[in-house]
């Protein structure tokens, strides 16, 4: 099984999506959108984004940890990665998101359940 998105709502009413990976980490987090179709834009921009190696750009948290976000060629972020401990692991998150960003299986967690 390959990864998937979740759309969910944050308590202000916002949208926000992560990208899973096929054991269910959250290896790529969205910024907020005010609609529904903003958070829909953006997983569409990181399906398009997520294999192109030049989009991803590699940072380190003030206290060193390293983290990557992933660009849209607008140079916008379109997410960003967890705190990795080290380079090889955030690379490997980066291959992650590489592998699964492309999926189109979208689950969505603002749907109330019946």
């Amino acid at each position: 099984m390959s990864g998937w998105y979740e759309i969910s709502k944050s308590s202000n009413g916002q949208f926000r999506f992560v990208l899973k990976a096929a054991n269910a980490e959250t290896i790529l987090t969205s910024e907020l959108y005010a609609t529904r179709s903003g958070a829909d834009g953006g997983i569409a921009s990181v399906q398009k984004n997520s294999p192109l190696a030049e989009r991803y750009e590699l940072k380190n948290t003030k206290d060193g940890h390293p983290y990557f976000n992933l660009k849209a060629a607008n140079h916008e972020v379109i997410g960003s990665s967890e705190a990795y401990a080290s380079d090889a692991a955030r690379d490997k998150g980066i291959a992650s998101v590489k592998a699964n960003g492309p999926t189109t299986v979208i689950k969505d967690k603002t749907l109330a359940a019946l």
